[in-house]
């Protein structure tokens, strides 16, 4: 009679990360994945709901944007999986995470939409930029690498729509 493989825990991570540090990452991680997924639903929302003169140039940018920001949840998400956390996936997990609000359940005017961009991609920003400190301690060069990435999206993301907003 064959033996049954027996059930062990799984393995433990060895990368050069403690496990309390990469809890630290994977919890500042999770608040920039509910930051993104917010922002994204936000934008998204606005792309099929914005109306008035700038409606092509609008309807377009954001499409490009709400894109972007859907790219970027998987590899936010995979990472916190390398270290060994599970990633939040859920509504309620990301509006207790989120720093961003939820977009207005009334879609505003075409200019206050992009006001409200300007303030999610910022609040992004600040997520982003408050986990570098603990990446740093950690010598976790793929999350500052991410981080980076992210920082320079978001950044140029708000200065472009900043811009729209000038008279």
């Amino acid at each position: 009679m064959a033996k049954s493989p027996s059930k062990s825990a799984a393995p433990s991570i060895h990368i050069g990360i403690s496990d309390k540090d990469r809890a630290t990452i994977a919890q500042g991680l999770s608040r920039l994945l509910a930051d993104t997924y917010t922002l994204y639903l936000t934008t998204h929302n606005f792309h099929w709901n914005v109306t008035g003169p700038m409606f092509n140039t609008l309807h377009t940018m954001f499409m490009g944007q709400y894109t972007e920001l859907w790219n970027a949840v998987d590899p936010i998400a995979e990472r916190i999986r390398a270290l060994g956390h599970v990633a939040p996936g859920s509504y309620a997990e990301f509006t207790a995470l989120a720093s961003v609000p939820d977009a207005p359940s009334k879609p505003p005017k075409a200019l206050e939409m992009v006001r409200v961009l300007v303030e999610g991609h910022e609040a992004v920003a600040r997520t982003a930029r408050s986990l570098f400190p603990a990446a740093d301690k950690a010598s976790d060069e793929p999350t500052a690498d991410l981080l980076t990435q992210r920082l320079a999206v978001h950044e140029q993301t708000a200065w472009m729509l900043r811009s729209l907003l000038e008279e």
